[in-house]
């Protein structure tokens, strides 16, 4: 048999395609979610959620049960795809420093999306039931991620980290580099670019400051208490002269990458057949 047979007879992981943009989807519904609730504390008075408070909401709304399930399957496919996507380099990023920080960042998500996806899978699981405050089973990670993250060496680093993922949003939404990856037509895609392009932002100020407030915990060796997080992101936007005016359009750009996410689903290239060569 030659190579090429060979690498043809080579089974492929096409069964990860499905999960892969159910992933996406999931991603979409939990950041819609967020942005709805960014939208009511800034222009209606209400209160910032994080992503775990998003999965408590849709798990308490609507058929609870089933789509909780439905999010466990499909974040936890997306975090299966992110690391194919790193490990495999499937979208061509290279060894150059750029392209091993864009797949460092992916196998981070993948890491952030799977802790997501067994706080979704306690809130099924848990005796508490969708009632509780979701706490079942977390304590002890949450307990350690304090302590951790509560290091001076531990929080700079991360505050670089979140400073990186914010930059490579901006280039990405003004290079508009994410069309390289969607197979979708040219009226489509003109659909696309608006969310894409203000999600990314959205999703890039975000990161940026939540790099500053991981930043901020280092100089002070966690004195001021608490973890940085989307909530506390969103929560230093409304502190700003015309914070609710800012957390609205940050709101309204978090559901723009709700939107761009679920075109992800839909027209993404997901290039399982490269981790099989």
């Amino acid at each position: 048999m030659t190579l090429d047979a060979a690498e043809h007879a080579k089974p492929h992981p096409r069964w990860l395609k499905p999960f892969a943009r159910l992933g996406y989807a999931a991603r979409g519904l939990v950041y819609l979610v967020i942005g709805f609730f960014a939208v009511l504390a800034g222009f209606a008075g209400g209160q910032n959620r994080d992503a775990e408070a998003a999965i408590r909401f849709l798990s308490e709304n609507a058929a609870g049960t089933v789509l909780v399930l439905v999010l466990i399957v499909g974040l936890a496919g997306y975090s299966a795809w992110r690391i194919v996507q790193s490990v495999f380099d499937t979208d061509d990023h290279g060894f150059s420093i750029t392209g091993l920080g864009v797949r460092a960042g992916l196998l981070a998500s993948a890491g952030t999306y799977a802790l997501l996806t067994l706080y979704t899978f306690s809130l099924w699981w848990g005796a508490g039931g969708f009632g509780s405050d979701g706490g079942s089973g977390g304590g002890g990670f949450a307990q350690w991620l304090s302590g951790f993250v509560g290091a001076r060496p531990a929080a700079l680093a991360l505050a670089a980290v979140f400073l990186v993922v914010a930059g490579a949003h901006a280039w990405k939404a003004l290079t508009r580099k994410y069309e390289r990856y969607i197979a979708a037509s040219p009226d489509t895609m003109r659909l696309i670019h608006p969310v894409a392009i203000g999600g990314l932002l959205a999703r890039g100020v975000v990161f940026f400051l939540v790099a500053l407030l991981f930043y901020r915990r280092g100089l002070t060796a966690g004195e001021d208490g608490g973890n940085p997080g989307l909530k506390e992101a969103l929560d230093y936007i409304l502190s700003l002269p015309a914070g609710t005016w800012l957390l609205g359009a940050v709101g309204l750009g978090l559901v723009a990458f709700a939107a761009y996410s679920f075109a992800e689903a839909l027209w993404r290239r997901i290039n399982v057949e490269e981790a099989g060569r």
